[in-house]
């Protein structure tokens, strides 16, 4: 059965529909109210006039569909398959941002605190997300310091023979060794951070004053003294959330965009309690592709939109733009804010603020101001989203601390990164396996602080051994003479060497230690404690041109250093064509000398004090043939 057959025989229902290639590839996803007319419009001479509809239809050999009940579950459907399937023809989201929640582990024996940009149905319970990125470091941090739940990679089904810096430095409870606490206590602790940070400052404030006047009342004073400072911290975040929550408003999201020479970038703001906490941008650069005349789809919703939002002469539309977008950002979030204010209209607006208020609970509004506070928002957004525009596709060179601030949001880095120290090992087939370290500190890289290692402890090829001692060797020393480790340590290569790092790390008690790894095929940079969440950075991201850059000094320091020793390798190794001189006897003349040029440049008689007469004259003669050997 063609094309033209099969789409007779589709049904007049609501459904989704996913036109394929010759491959088999879902190269478009759409939804309809009526499937059999939606699809047949693609025919009409309207739409085939569309270039972006006219290469599709040519590339369509096959079509799909699924039916729903209703519209909504439509909408629904859509977004899922577009995110599965990422079809060319459809309008992809496209961002170097997603935001952190913290991850409390209800699953495990001793539940943990992570940070974390990925949402799993996992058992754990996820909080957020946060706004800005490093806010949710902060809280776990005051966790930390207040509960004392972990954030380690410890395994925590057994015990072990001592802790860790953490518990010692009263950031922990310890379960990890037996008897430092009992499940009770860390069971409480568990409730604390749970009521924290669902919210519940009031129930949880009233707990902690319970406790700690049955601590005092029992005279234990040291208790009691914990209790009252973790309830001073919860006092102090209910103030700042009553100031907050008298200041202002519902919270809201703002859209604003600019369109120029077939590329968009669209910002984003974040308003919480009325303030702007945070901003999000977006870039398309393929746009005359995806986007000429992306309302004609079909004539029936060309005409549906046409009253919405004029076409320029590049026939761009930013209705269908931001309906794409919105569906791709909102459906399926735990969290969508009250208001959604969008520059341009766009047909299934309300269909979709239906499907968010059933899924919230409430009423949420997607809104398209037109004139008051609301719609300077908007402005204000799309003149932002101008600059971003000229950052990006005019190649405006971004401040330094612009750089570092975005390193910092995409690594969810605690702070602004001060100093990177990097890492690379360099061998062929496992013969003289070294590393070498590079620093880059105050925005370039800093020569006087490289470090180059000789690998001791491995045999043969071993990236992953030799990365852990080389890490290992690295940071004993600094906390050994108490100085200060770096914002970030940055590993050349995959996971693999990642976790190498991470458990020498660990071995020293840095549990807390920023650590990521870039991978150089895919560019790909992996964070530790975040490894199923790989940040994927465009390709013009001046973080990730940053991060390119360190890590391929790294390299160049490790293969200089390697060729090095090769070549000292193999000027050594000249010794053992002269007659007489073995391994061990090469051996002890570098030792004594100190290098291959030394033994060239020494006397008989230097050389007769190391090894005997007679080879002492056949090695001066092999560095001095056309001399003769001068007599005693």
């Amino acid at each position: 059965m063609d094309l033209h057959e099969k789409i007779r025989t589709l049904p007049t229902q609501p459904g989704v529909y996913m036109y394929k290639n010759a491959q088999g590839d879902v190269i478009y996803v759409g939804k309809a109210k009526n499937l059999r007319s939606r699809v047949r419009s693609y025919f009409l001479d309207a739409a085939q006039a569309n270039a972006k509809t006219g290469s599709l239809m040519r590339e369509a050999v096959d079509i799909s569909y699924i039916l729903v009940g209703n519209e909504g579950e439509a909408l629904a459907l859509e977004n899922n398959l577009i995110k599965q399937r990422k079809p060319r023809f459809n309008i992809l989201l496209r961002d170097d941002k997603t935001y952190p929640y913290v991850k409390l582990t209800l699953g495990d024996r001793f539940p943990k605190v992570f940070v974390t940009r990925r949402l799993r149905k996992d058992g754990a319970a996820y909080y957020g997300p946060y706004f800005p990125g490093n806010l949710a470091y902060r809280v776990v941090e005051l966790i930390h310091r207040s509960f004392l739940i972990p954030s380690c990679k410890v395994d925590l089904s057994r015990y072990y023979p001592r802790a860790c810096l953490q518990f010692y430095i009263h950031r922990c409870l310890g379960p990890c060794v037996e008897g430092l606490t009992t499940p009770e206590a860390y069971k409480q602790a568990v409730r604390d951070t749970q009521m924290l940070l669902e919210g519940k400052a009031t129930e949880l404030e009233k707990t902690l004053t319970e406790r700690m006047m049955e601590a005092a009342n029992e005279e234990q004073f040291e208790a009691a003294a914990r209790l009252r400072d973790q309830l001073s911290t919860v006092q102090q975040l209910q103030e700042k959330q009553r100031i907050a929550t008298a200041e202002l408003n519902d919270d809201a999201d703002v859209f604003g965009y600019h369109f120029e020479e077939g590329a968009l970038a669209v910002n984003l703001f974040h308003m919480r309690h009325g303030k702007i906490v945070d901003r999000r941008e977006f870039f398309w650069e393929d746009l005359p592709e995806l986007m000429e005349s992306l309302a004609v789809e079909n004539t029936q919703e060309a005409e549906e939109t046409a009253h919405f939002e004029p076409r320029s002469e590049t026939n761009f539309n930013p209705g269908q733009l931001f309906s794409a977008l919105l569906k791709q950002l909102y459906i399926d979030q735990p969290y969508v804010p009250r208001s959604i204010l969008a520059p341009a209209d766009f047909p299934d607006r309300e269909l979709l603020a239906g499907l968010l208020s059933e899924r919230a609970g409430h009423r949420i509004e997607v809104a398209v101001p037109q004139r008051g506070e609301k719609r300077s928002l908007v402005d204000l957004a799309a003149q932002n989203a101008k600059q971003s525009y000229v950052q990006r596709f005019r190649v405006l060179e971004p401040s330094q601390k612009a750089i570092q601030e975005a390193l910092a949001d995409a690594l969810m880095l605690p702070d602004l990164p001060q100093r990177i120290e990097c890492f690379d090992i360099s061998h062929i087939q496992g013969a003289e396996t070294v590393a070498s370290l590079v620093v880059w500190e105050d925005g370039k890289m800093n020569k006087s602080e490289y470090r180059k290692f000789k690998v001791m402890t491995v045999l043969g090829v071993d990236d992953f051994a030799s990365m852990r001692e080389v890490v290992h060797r690295r940071y004993k020393r600094l906390k050994d003479e108490d100085k200060q480790m770096p914002s970030l340590v940055l590993i050349d290569g995959g996971l693999g060497q990642l976790h190498a790092a991470a458990d020498a790390l660990e071995e020293l008690g840095f549990t807390t230690q920023p650590l990521a790894s870039i991978a150089k095929k895919e560019e790909v940079i992996y964070v530790s404690g975040n490894e199923d969440d790989p940040v994927v950075l465009d390709r013009r991201s001046p973080v990730l041109h940053l991060m390119q850059m360190i890590r391929d000094e790294s390299h160049r320091f490790a293969v200089g250093y390697h060729r090095q020793r090769r070549a000292m390798r193999d000027r050594e190794s000249e010794l053992l064509s002269i007659a007489g001189v073995g391994a061990l006897t090469r051996q002890r003349l570098i030792t004594h000398f100190g290098s291959l040029r030394d033994v060239q440049q020494a006397t008989v008689e230097s050389l007769a004090a190391v090894v005997s007469k007679k080879t002492a004259e056949s090695i001066w003669r092999y560095f001095h043939e056309e001399q003769i050997v001068p007599s005693e």
